[in-house]
């Protein structure tokens, strides 16, 4: 009986990977042949790729395009907040409390002003029960006016602590004043 082997002729495979390394597979002609066959498969395959990507560009802009529009017509206009630096409201109460002549008004402005100085270090991210608290944990490289906050939220606190009693000066409570808008202008707070 004749039997024939339907095996994996390792041999053969062995021998022409020796040739193709040893340089017998190919002649220099046909390596150039094959070098430049395979550049124009190069070309064409980035071609197919730009192409792929402009059609993905133009179908991801025409999507965000969609998106936008459902957002609009779902949430209605969007509101932007109004601009930094403009005019401050409160800060224009907080002023005309300082252009009286009594103290009792220029306290109640320096204790509103420490109320803005609250409010603008939560709206940063400070965390903490208190201004004070807040003012520690605050960097002196990340805050330039960070000493002039501090000497403002002391005034404060003597005005908290010792109410009408405490003998505030026009002077003192001016440079005070000062101070918070000092703050206030370096966040465009006001």
């Amino acid at each position: 009986m004749n039997t024939v082997e339907t095996g994996l002729n390792l041999e053969y495979w062995f021998r022409l990977i020796y040739e193709c390394v040893t340089g017998g597979c190919y002649g220099v002609a046909s390596l150039s042949v094959w070098l430049a066959e395979l550049w124009q498969w190069i070309i064409i395959v980035g071609y197919a790729i730009i192409v792929l990507g402009l059609l993905f560009i133009v179908y991801a802009m025409m999507r965000i395009y969609d998106l936008r529009k459902r957002e609009e017509e779902q949430l209605g206009e969007l509101i932007v907040a109004p601009e930094a630096g403009g005019p401050n409201p409160r800060w224009e109460h907080i002023e005309s409390l300082m252009e009286a002549s009594d103290p009792a008004s220029w306290r109640q402005a320096i204790i509103e002003a420490d109320i803005v100085l609250d409010e603008m270090l939560t709206r940063q991210g400070y965390a903490g029960d208190s201004v004070g608290e807040k003012l520690k944990q605050i960097e002196p490289s990340d805050f330039d006016t960070l000493e002039d906050a501090w000497e403002a939220h002391k005034v404060r606190n003597q005005i908290a602590h010792t109410g009408s009693s405490f003998d505030l000066s026009e002077v003192l409570a001016r440079r005070t004043m000062a101070r918070y808008e000092a703050v206030f202008r370096e966040f465009k707070f006001i």
